[in-house]
């Protein structure tokens, strides 16, 4: 599903225009992105966990030039499914009617 689509149900479920459908899905990641640039995590029951982890840095290597360079340390965003979107999941796969 892409955001365009999110936005479409979104209206159709709560019979509103895609303007505002698309004003309520672009505050929701927004608040998500800001609360985890400030380094805190992003908790929604039933669904998941989005948090941030910092990979450290470390040599590479050009595989064509064989020049070795380093990647500096980073912050990647991570999610982590909740238990009961995963049950969701598997039952919705023995009941393909069912989400």
């Amino acid at each position: 599903m892409t955001k365009r689509e999110l936005v479409q149900k979104l209206a159709q479920r709560l019979d509103i225009n895609r303007k505002e459908a698309k004003l309520i899905v672009d505050t929701i990641i927004e608040e998500i992105e800001e609360a985890l640039s400030r380094g805190e995590k992003v908790q929604i029951r039933g669904f998941g966990v989005f948090s941030v982890r910092q990979h450290e840095g470390f040599k590479g290597k050009n595989p064509r030039t064989g020049e070795v360079f380093f990647v500096p340390p980073r912050k990647l965003p991570h999610f982590k499914t909740a238990k009961e979107m995963k049950e969701r999941l598997n039952q919705s796969s023995q009941n393909p009617n069912r989400v």
